[in-house]
């Protein structure tokens, strides 16, 4: 209890009962506190073997068929018709609620990116995203909104933004023989790293998994960071995001040497958060994982 609060129930018996709720009140938070913003808890309950060539760039629940297998991205998962075109790396992938599944792909040249969707009747179709100025190729991960309208992607380095894109193939102003715009921004109030994968885990707030080898930004490397957004992306209009860094990611393994955290994944059927860690050396061979966590 504050100090002024205790003597004015001392000097004033007949005001004890107010006074208490005084003190109560002033030991309590702002009522303009937003709780939405606090920050999660996530806690490692297992872990499972990724497999270095189809299992160790990114993964992704997929709600619509019912029953539908988990996703995954790898160097193994490239068809080789994309590869021969330059397409030679895939990112994390995400999917809609309706079941559009989308893997992000670079090039090492030219000016695009590309986002290829596969529909929940199993066609496939490519759409490509001319770089903006100053725009960077990489193409690390895609992030479905909840109401499947809108797509966050993101890019390699030190950044303090994300980017907001249609979501190509379901919302309607996408079309594979068309450039997918930039829609909007979402500003970041201070910068993340190596950013290798995000997904919504509400309308409005966001997890993402950090390659971040210096750990000068948070004071971990390899962190699990919390986005919270002012508001749902609308494409209409530019949003904030509050990054808080929330824990390191495991880094456990029989070698030493240079970690890199991958792709991440919230399956909200379940509550289950996963991400993808693969080891250093060799031993990305034998013992890189995917992490599970739940909250609290």
């Amino acid at each position: 209890m504050p100090l002024d609060v205790r003597q004015r129930c001392q000097a004033v018996l007949s005001g004890i009962a107010a006074c208490a709720l005084a003190a109560v009140l002033a030991a309590a938070p702002p009522a303009s506190a937003d709780a939405s913003t606090a920050a999660d808890t996530w806690t490692e309950v297992g872990s499972d073997r990724a497999d270095p060539l189809t299992e160790s760039q990114g993964l992704a629940s997929v709600e619509v068929p019912a029953n539908s297998p988990n996703r995954y991205t790898g160097i193994g998962t490239i068809p080789l018709g994309l590869s021969t075109r330059g397409w030679n790396h895939v990112g994390d992938p995400d999917a809609s609620y309706d079941g559009h599944y989308i893997e992000p792909y670079q090039r090492d040249d030219g000016a695009a990116k590309m986002f290829r969707v596969q529909a929940p009747d199993g066609t496939w179709s490519e759409y490509t995203h001319a770089l903006g100025s100053g725009e960077a190729l990489n193409n690390s991960w895609a992030a479905v909104s909840p109401d499947g309208q809108w797509m966050l992607s993101g890019e390699w380095g030190t950044m303090n933004r994300l980017l907001v894109f249609p979501t190509p193939g379901v919302n309607p102003a996408t079309s594979p023989s068309a450039n997918l715009p930039q829609a909007a921004t979402v500003r970041l109030d201070r910068p993340v790293r190596d950013v290798q994968g995000c997904d919504f885990v509400t309308a409005t707030r966001l997890l993402c998994s950090s390659d971040d080898p210096a750990g000068t930004l948070f004071g971990i490397t390899k962190p699990l960071l919390q986005i919270d957004l002012s508001a749902a992306p609308s494409g209409t209009a530019d949003v904030t995001g509050q990054v808080t860094a929330l824990r390191q990611l495991p880094l456990r393994s029989a070698c030493s040497g240079t970690f890199e955290a991958e792709g991440i994944d919230y399956d909200r059927r379940t509550g289950t958060l996963r991400v993808i860690v693969v080891s250093p050396g060799f031993c990305v061979l034998t013992d890189s994982k995917t992490y599970r966590f739940t909250r609290g």
